[in-house]
């Protein structure tokens, strides 16, 4: 069984996931956050999301379908795991690479059949093979991932866990870090921060508390660990993510980022609109958004000349209006941030 439902999200307003979920992004484009990090350039996706996590639209303009998994058993598959149980990013499969995944979304997502995506999305994501490992050894990482997200408030080192791993028959530490690129303590150190986040920003605890409830031998040393990691104390971070008020800080600098970016790039421009000093803004973008200004600035401006291009407007044009001063300044912009020409884009687009 499945619940299917559309709708336009709130912006700023967290989505709690209380079961396995996809998102099928139908329209519009812009940032989402998903536990604590954001995305950019978002649409055309499908995300897959697991009980726990939440979603987070910063943008104003996305119409959305959230098909929510009430069957469990589908999801002891180990092949299917792949897509829910994050390791470093957000599982996702980008729709204009999966001509099945789009097909079947805008044809049956409605039918009693829905679950099938979920094995069309699995064997695109090892299709398109992320970390260059085989599926065996996709599965001694997702075992670990598992053992990691059952095991990381139990106060145990990072050798306790390499141990329990290696019992299970597992030699995980050198594979993990040749294909994922991180140790195994740090998939441990991540797990722990992302779970301390969840419980700073949305629980009333203390922070003894909460040091206590994720394994950490006491407050203070659980405040250091936060902080290195996360640029703020606990109580800082608590303040600036304003979970029950619903701070509108992201939504006023994207509002005006979507209306000012192609003739405005000065950070100058932004904090007089925003009556802070070009310092504030920076400190207050970055430590609500996770990113920098400038970047977002540079986002925006990717997002519309994507559509300028795929409306077939000319790169001379384009790049006009985008205020450049060459069409070749232009299209050094947008492959150093797109990772393609604007011509090698639209051909992705058209000829899948």
């Amino acid at each position: 069984m499945h619940k299917v439902d559309k709708f336009s999200p709130e912006i700023n307003k967290i989505y709690f996931i209380e079961c396995h979920t996809l998102i099928h992004i139908l329209h519009g484009k812009g940032s989402i956050q998903v536990d604590f990090k954001n995305y950019f350039d978002w649409q055309e996706k499908a995300i897959f999301l697991e009980k726990g996590q939440y979603i987070k639209f910063l943008s104003g303009d996305f119409t959305i379908r959230r098909i929510e998994f009430s069957n469990h058993d589908k999801f002891y598959n180990k092949n299917v795991r792949v897509l829910f149980k994050h390791l470093i990013s957000l599982g996702y499969i980008d729709l204009l690479e999966c001509h099945e995944c789009n097909s079947f979304l805008s044809e049956t997502a409605l039918s009693t059949n829905s679950s099938d995506i979920i094995d069309i999305s699995a064997k695109q994501w090892f299709w398109q093979n992320p970390f260059k490992a085989n599926k065996e050894e996709y599965q001694v990482i997702f075992d670990t991932k598992e053992i990691i997200d059952h095991e990381f408030h139990n106060k145990l080192t990072s050798g306790d866990l390499v141990s329990l791993i290696n019992d299970r028959g597992y030699n995980a530490q050198a594979l993990i870090k040749d294909k994922v690129g991180l140790s195994v303590k740090n998939l441990l150190q991540t797990k722990r921060i992302q779970e301390s986040k969840k419980q700073v920003a949305f629980s009333d605890k203390n922070i003894q508390e909460i040091s206590f409830d994720l394994g950490y031998k006491d407050d203070a040393y659980f405040n250091r660990v936060f902080k290195n990691s996360v640029g703020q104390t606990p109580k800082q971070f608590r303040e600036n993510f304003d979970f029950k008020n619903r701070d509108i800080f992201s939504q006023d600098i994207i509002g005006l980022l979507q209306k000012y970016h192609t003739q405005e790039r000065s950070l100058a421009f932004y904090a007089n609109e925003m009556n802070l000093s070009i310092k504030a803004l920076s400190n207050k973008v970055r430590a609500k958004m996770n990113t920098s200004l400038g970047q977002l600035i540079r986002l925006e401006l990717i997002n519309t000349a994507k559509l300028m291009i795929l409306e077939g407007q000319s790169i001379s044009s384009i790049s006009n209006q985008l205020g450049f001063e060459e069409a070749n300044h232009f299209s050094s912009f947008f492959k150093h941030y797109a990772y393609l020409s604007p011509t090698e884009f639209k051909s992705k687009k058209y000829n899948l």
